[in-house]
């Protein structure tokens, strides 16, 4: 049965860090955050004062975050001593579980800086286990060119599976750039979360349609089936339900709001880093 759009989400403008303008796609509101996936942010601008002040030193326990960048570089460090750069292409797939702190520094580039966050939910048996880094460079990751190309981050196409594996949830996450008058298919576990944010051009769907800068959410289904008359470059995602209840404050997020009182606690005490975090690969 093929998935259909059950709803269009609009990304909103927003400050976050240090004072990054970004556009929020989902973590809006209650309505906007799609188990397992909490946030989408997709920032970046021609003008570097929109982002060069980034993201200084924060807390992260509980969550993934995911961090791809289409193009420009950013700097990010952590409170154990790794370091290193996200460049264009380049993909970052950071689980906090216990607790880190980390900044992430977008550098000044000719043109504009592109990237996104996404923040993955963490089921409550991994709430707190080590911090770790998976690092892919841009040409570690899979093209496939099937009416248009995919660029394959995680999960599989055909025989084309991506770099990013041995994940707490069963995610997927594709780069499409779907050429004009063609359609992207791709087959799904029918209780998966999936979803498409519309980064340019705009997709049509069985029922509805989304443009530019708008997330389509799909109903449950064994498939996906989209196509595009002008063309369009997209992000889809899609992965499976925790079904677990979430208490969330800021950069963490637990499963009750005495873990999240503890977290706060523990950031105020000096006490929150539990585990050493082992650096990217």
């Amino acid at each position: 049965m093929d998935r259909k759009i059950q709803k269009v989400l609009d990304r909103r403008l927003t400050l976050e860090g240090a004072g990054v303008k970004l556009r929020r796609v989902l973590g809006n509101d209650n309505t906007s955050t799609l188990d397992p996936f909490l946030l989408l942010d997709h920032f970046g601008s021609d003008n570097p004062n929109d982002y060069i002040l980034g993201f200084p030193w924060h807390p992260h326990r509980g969550i993934e975050t995911v961090t791809y960048m289409w193009t420009g570089n950013v700097e990010h460090g952590d409170s154990i001593g790794n370091k290193g750069t996200i460049g264009s292409g380049d993909v970052q797939w950071m689980t906090a579980g216990s607790g880190i702190i980390h900044q992430e520094m977008p550098q000044k580039c000719d043109g504009t800086l592109q990237g996104f966050q996404l923040w993955v939910n963490l089921p409550a048996k991994k709430k707190m286990i080590a911090p770790k880094y998976f690092g892919v460079e841009q040409t570690q990751i899979p093209h496939v060119e099937q009416n248009g190309l995919i660029k394959i981050i995680a999960g599989k196409i055909d025989n084309s599976v991506g770099p990013v594996h041995d994940l707490s949830n069963d995610i997927e996450y594709f780069d499409v750039n779907l050429a004009a008058g063609k359609t992207f298919t791709h087959p799904t576990s029918y209780d998966h979360t999936v979803f498409i944010y519309v980064v340019n051009g705009s997709i049509e769907g069985e029922n509805n349609s989304a443009a530019e800068g708008q997330c389509a959410v799909f109903s449950e289904g064994d498939s996906v089936r989209i196509s595009s008359k002008k063309g369009a470059m997209f992000l889809f995602i899609s992965g499976e339900p925790l079904k677990e209840p979430v208490a969330w404050r800021g950069p963490i997020v637990m499963n009750t709001w005495r873990e999240i009182d503890t977290a706060f606690t523990e950031l105020n005490a000096g006490t929150f880093i539990k585990n050493h975090s082992t650096p990217p690969p």
